[in-house]
């Protein structure tokens, strides 16, 4: 319990309010820090946690998918298919952030999907952008793009 509110305060202190972001070191440490977020809740299926780092009619675009309109659908999709079934790592110094001015930042990167207890299955790989938008307070994505999955290099 200790190390999970010191590993939030820390994540707290990392994400800067937009105004606050004086530097593309700023902007890097915050969108690290929120990718990390997310992608905890997402790992532990902490479906309350991943919702809330969405906008109500979020945008997810994914090229084996399709598309996934609304922060219900896409939470129940992930119930659905992921949780229990998939693990996601971002790959090392692949992630960019971006300042969108008066915005937020566009995120890009690499990541991996392990699927635990199935490792016939093999691990996945593919790039994604993420577009957050600071507002009232918050991050939050707005849009997805999930896109060139394929088998990860052994």
């Amino acid at each position: 319990l200790c190390s999970a509110m010191f590993i939030s305060a820390v994540q707290a202190q990392e994400i800067l309010p937009l105004e606050k972001i004086q530097s593309q070191a700023d902007l890097d440490r915050t969108i690290t820090a929120l990718d990390t977020a997310l992608f905890d809740s997402y790992n532990r299926c902490d479906l309350k946690k991943f919702a809330s780092f969405f906008v109500d009619d979020v945008e997810f675009y994914h090229d084996q998918g399709g598309v996934t309109l609304g922060r219900d659908a896409l939470t129940e999709s992930i119930k659905k298919n992921i949780c229990g079934q998939t693990t996601r790592e971002l790959v090392p110094g692949t992630l960019q952030a971006f300042h969108m001015k008066g915005y937020g930042a566009l995120e890009t990167g690499t990541h991996r999907f392990h699927h635990p207890g199935h490792e016939e299955i093999g691990v996945g790989e593919g790039r994604f952008i993420h577009l957050w938008q600071y507002k009232d307070g918050a991050w939050k994505i707005t849009r997805v793009v999930s896109y060139d999955h394929h088998p990860a290099a052994k």
